[in-house]
């Protein structure tokens, strides 16, 4: 195997897993899209319907970058979008610019990510799903929400919609990371591992206790069910993680049934699989990660 693929299909297994490694954030292209422009303290007004330009927000005493396009709609929900591990609000510019046509829909750069400030020290998920909580204050007022991630963002999605049940009334989970991804991954791969599979492993674990640009520390833990809202899980198409040496057609079938593990999210929950895509859905197969998404806000 070559020096190359190796290198890529580790880290396309740690972003994956929500555990980037350097270098996680060039996984996908970025856009291009400019530096922030202002900072708002107060909900985003009419005149950021169509923006879709950069906006930092007050988030306590920390600045956090979101990005709106698109009007409010009677009866529709506000769609967020979510990014992964390593990976700002610019991957997810061209999705927003074709969502926003029918649908008000937000990304944001989470702490440690893109341009928002650093987080103050060592964040756990509550950290982040009390970010998460303000960006929609500002972003979605009292609208219902859809969200919709990407990797870790889709786990952090579905660890926020069974206590705001309230808010969130769709998801989207693109290639999500899975519920108990570190002790599937962990007790597939020995401590005695070598070669890509090692340097895997040891990602993993340093990347849970912290090491990470969001300083987030993550356990795994059980799915709980968001009541009876529609959720669609996408998983990629492409095998890439057979390729591994040794371990790869079990990582495969681990990360599968990770993805069936979300469908007890709500009753409504729907997997399908992204034909010839590799993790990043909504680049490889835009139309995919598209169609799920307009079909759960129009379910809504």
């Amino acid at each position: 195997m070559s020096q190359v693929f190796r290198a890529s299909a580790l880290l396309a297994v740690c972003c994956a897993a929500g555990m980037a490694l350097t270098g996680c954030s060039d996984a996908a292209e970025a856009t291009g899209e400019d530096a922030p422009s202002h900072t708002s303290a107060a909900p985003l007004g009419e005149e950021n319907d169509f923006a879709g330009k950069p906006t930092r927000i007050r988030v306590g005493d920390r600045l956090v970058t979101v990005s709106c396009s698109g009007r409010f709609g009677e009866n529709k929900p506000v769609i967020l979008l979510m990014a992964g591990l390593g990976d700002g609000l610019d991957k997810l510019s061209g999705i927003q610019t074709s969502l926003s046509k029918e649908h008000r829909t937000c990304s944001y750069d989470r702490l440690g990510e893109g341009s928002s400030d650093q987080p103050t020290g060592q964040q756990d998920l509550e950290d982040v799903e009390k970010t998460l909580s303000e960006v929609l204050d500002h972003v979605a007022r009292h609208h219902p929400v859809v969200l919709a991630g990407h990797s870790l963002g889709g786990l952090i999605a579905a660890r926020y919609a069974p206590d705001h049940q309230d808010r969130v009334k769709g998801m989207v989970l693109l290639d999500a990371t899975p519920p108990t991804m570190l002790t599937d991954t962990t007790s597939l791969i020995p401590e005695t591992a070598t070669g890509p599979a090692a340097e895997l492993r040891a990602g993993l674990l340093a990347t849970t206790h912290g090491e990470n640009p969001e300083k987030l520390a993550l356990d795994d833990g059980p799915v709980r069910s968001a009541g009876t809202i529609p959720v669609e899980i996408v998983r990629h198409g492409n095998p890439y993680l057979a390729e591994i040496p040794e371990y790869g057609p079990a990582l495969e079938q681990v990360w599968a049934t990770g993805q069936q593990k979300w469908l007890a999210l709500s009753p409504r929950s729907t997997q399908s699989i992204a034909e010839g895509s590799g993790h990043y859905i909504y680049v490889d197969r835009p139309d995919i990660a598209l169609q799920a998404i307009q079909n759960i806000a129009e379910e809504i």
